[in-house]
C-alpha cells in the first residue's frame, strides 16, 4: 500500500488580542491518504472542503507520533478511515456546522491554557486565556455559546478535593461563571462554598442548558437558563450530561461505586418519563459522551496498559442493546457535525 503526507500552510488573520497573547499563529492543514498518486495542494483543499461540507466528526488524535494531541477530522461515513489532521495541538476539541473550539496548552514550568475559537473551516479566529487544567468543552448548535470547564485545583473528578470553574461565553464575551448563577437543589438554594459545576450541554433554543452540580460526593443533573442565570436540579448521581439531538434524552456518567477508586457507567435518561437506561458497556467510563445520532453514543476509553495516553472512541446504542465497538481508533473528544459545515 502506498502512503504519503502533505502539509499546506496558510496565514490566518487573528484578532489583536490573539496576536498579543500568542504571537503570529500559522494554521496548517494536514492530510493522510492510503493509496494513489501524491495529491496536489489544490486537491488537498478540495478534499478538506468536501469532508467539511458533509456529515463529519471532529476529534482529538491520540495516535502516538507527530499527530498526537492534534485536531483531526473524518467523514461520518468512514470515521475509522483516513483522517485530516491539523497542526493545532488541543487538550479538548468541539465543533458545530458554524464554528469550533480548541483548548490548547502552553507547556513550561508553569503551564498555561487558552481557548482558541475556530470558524466553520476550523481556522483559528480568536483566543482567550483559561484558568486551570481544561476538562470539558461544548458549543451550542448555532455556534453562539461556548462552555469551558477547568480544574482550578485538583485534576480529577474521582475525589472531593478538586475545584472547577465553568464559564459560559458568547463569542469572546464572558456571560458568567456558573458559580454566580442562582442554583436550587431539591427545592433549596445551593450556596455551599464547596459547590462545583461542570460538563455543560446546550439545548437548541439558545437559552436552556444542562450541567453537573456537586457538593462533596453528591452530584446532580441541573437545568440552566442563560437569560435568567438560574440552575435547577432534576436528578441525583449524574455527571457530564449530553443532550440528545432531539432534546428528549440526556446521556451521562453515573457513579456505581461508593468508595475510591470510583467507577462510572453511562446511562440515558428520558426527560419526559424519567426512565433511566444503562448502556451495554460495563467498563468504568470517565467522559462526557457525544451523540452520534438519535440512537448511538460516542465516548473515549483508554487502551489497557497505555496509562490513558492512547484512547479510542467507542460507539454504543443508547437503548442498552447491542455490543459496543471502536468507532474511531486512537482518538478522543469527538464532536459530531451532522449537516456539514456551511
Amino acid at each position: 500500500m502506498i502512503s504519503g503526507r502533505i502539509r499546506i500552510t496558510t496565514l490566518v488573520g487573528l484578532s489583536v488580542l490573539s496576536l498579543a497573547a500568542a504571537g503570529l499563529y500559522l494554521y496548517r492543514a494536514s492530510m493522510r491518504w492510503s493509496a494513489g498518486p501524491e495529491p496536489t495542494a489544490a486537491s488537498v483543499h478540495t478534499d478538506l472542503a468536501t469532508v467539511l461540507a458533509g456529515p463529519h466528526i471532529v476529534f482529538r488524535s491520540s495516535k502516538l507520533g507527530p499527530d498526537y494531541g492534534r485536531l483531526a477530522v473524518a467523514p461520518s461515513s468512514d470515521p475509522d478511515g483516513p483522517r485530516i489532521v491539523a497542526d493545532l495541538d488541543c487538550e479538548r476539541v468541539y465543533a458545530t456546522a458554524v464554528s469550533g473550539a480548541c483548548v490548547a496548552a502552553q507547556r513550561g514550568i508553569v503551564p498555561s491554557y487558552r481557548l482558541i475559537l475556530l470558524d466553520d473551516r476550523l481556522r483559528p479566529t480568536a483566543e482567550d486565556e483559561l484558568t486551570g487544567l481544561p476538562s470539558r468543552l461544548r458549543i451550542s448548535g448555532d455556534g453562539a455559546l461556548v462552555s469551558t470547564t477547568t480544574f482550578v485545583t485538583g485534576h480529577s473528578y474521582a475525589g472531593s478535593s478538586f475545584s472547577t470553574e465553568t464559564v459560559l461565553r458568547r463569542g469572546q464575551q464572558q456571560i458568567g461563571n456558573l458559580e454566580d448563577f442562582t442554583a436550587v437543589v431539591d427545592g433549596r438554594p445551593l450556596t455551599a462554598v464547596s459547590r462545583n459545576f461542570w460538563g455543560v450541554t446546550f439545548a437548541a433554543d439558545g437559552d436552556t442548558f444542562y450541567a453537573t452540580a456537586a457538593v462533596g460526593e453528591n452530584t446532580w443533573l441541573v437545568r440552566g437558563s442563560v437569560s435568567r442565570r438560574t440552575l435547577t436540579s432534576l436528578r441525583g448521581n449524574v455527571e457530564c450530561p449530553s443532550l440528545s439531538p432531539d432534546g428528549s434524552r440526556v446521556a451521562y456518567k453515573k457513579r456505581v461505586s461508593t468508595t475510591p477508586p470510583y467507577r462510572w457507567r453511562i446511562a440515558v435518561l428520558d426527560l419526559a418519563d424519567g426512565t433511566e437506561t444503562m448502556i451495554a458497556d460495563d467498563r468504568s467510563i470517565d467522559d462526557q459522551v457525544e451523540w452520534l445520532d438519535e440512537d448511538q453514543l460516542l465516548y473515549a476509553v483508554a487502551r489497557p496498559g497505555s496509562e490513558a495516553t492512547v484512547t479510542d472512541v467507542w460507539v454504543a446504542r443508547a437503548d442498552g442493546t447491542g455490543t459496543p465497538q471502536i468507532a474511531i481508533p486512537e482518538a478522543n473528544s469527538p464532536a459530531v457535525v451532522r449537516g456539514g459545515s456551511r
